[in-house]
């Protein structure tokens, strides 16, 4: 088994992002998702079609990465600096519906569950990112050889 955590981040989520696409029926965009920024520091709307799922599969790493972990940590790690006209900038929090959304949506797939300290990975969601890093990481070993001393 490869951890996650030595893949880079943009490959496993973009990887991660089409097998959520493509295999999970349960995590699907709401009707309104084509109106909302993700922030309000940002400025326009997502430019990708699929942001639904590269957010979900985001999402699915950091609780990964830091469960248990709860909205209000993940709408920090998500946020951005907020740029005004006459003041300084501040950071700002993410839209704590979409991340809502998008965790309830991975709890219906069975990939993560509610405990009283946050949300955490269960042993199916576990073994998902496994499959996926493990196949990453073969598909990087082929391209540098010298990662084979990382698993």
């Amino acid at each position: 088994m490869t951890d996650p955590k030595i893949i880079p981040a943009d490959k496993f989520i973009a990887e991660l992002a089409k097998y959520l696409k493509e295999n999970v029926k349960e995590i699907q965009p709401p009707p309104w998702s084509i109106f909302v920024k993700t922030s309000p520091s940002r400025e326009r709307l997502p430019i990708q079609n699929d942001w639904w799922y590269i957010r979900a599969a985001a999402i699915l790493r950091k609780v990964y990465l830091l469960q248990p972990v709860s909205v209000k940590t993940l709408r920090v790690l998500f946020g951005g600096r907020k740029k005004f006209s006459k003041r300084r900038e501040h950071h700002v929090k993410a839209s704590g519906a979409i991340i809502r959304k998008i965790l309830q949506q991975l709890e219906s797939a069975g990939y993560v569950t509610k405990t009283p300290k946050g949300r955490v990975l269960t042993s199916e969601g576990q073994s998902l990112l496994y499959k996926i890093a493990d196949k990453l990481y073969n598909e990087l070993v082929k391209e540098i050889p010298a990662l084979v001393k990382y698993k």
